[in-house]
């Protein structure tokens, strides 16, 4: 006999575990509904209007990089996954398509 619980209430506890199997798949098959729907689903709908964004990219949008560069884009490789955007009239920059956050409405540049 313990200190603490009785025996009458340790036996119970063993007879109330036999039937937990049920609840602990509903349980689970509950955490993987909220684990899809608040974690996979939202990141996987970015994921995919980021590559569109990508794909759709042409000369003379106006884009907004990753490391936070402004630029209009000059030259597009379509073999290599590389464009080139011009900062200013004399500056040139290559990145990477995937380094583009965002495209930006035509007249941008001037106004910043």
């Amino acid at each position: 006999m313990s200190l603490f619980i009785s025996s009458a209430h340790a036996q119970t506890a063993g007879g109330a575990q036999q039937g937990g199997g049920m609840e602990m798949l509903i349980m689970l098959a509950v955490f993987g509904l909220i684990f899809y729907f608040l974690l996979y689903r939202p990141q996987a709908k970015r994921v995919k209007e980021h590559k569109n964004l990508v794909s759709s990219l042409t000369k003379g949008d106006e884009v907004l990089t990753q490391g936070g560069l402004v630029g209009r884009i000059t030259k597009v490789s379509d073999d290599k996954d590389f464009i080139e955007v011009s900062l200013n009239e004399g500056n040139n920059i290559v990145v990477q398509k995937s380094a583009v956050t965002a495209v930006l409405p035509k007249g941008t540049m001037k106004s910043i």
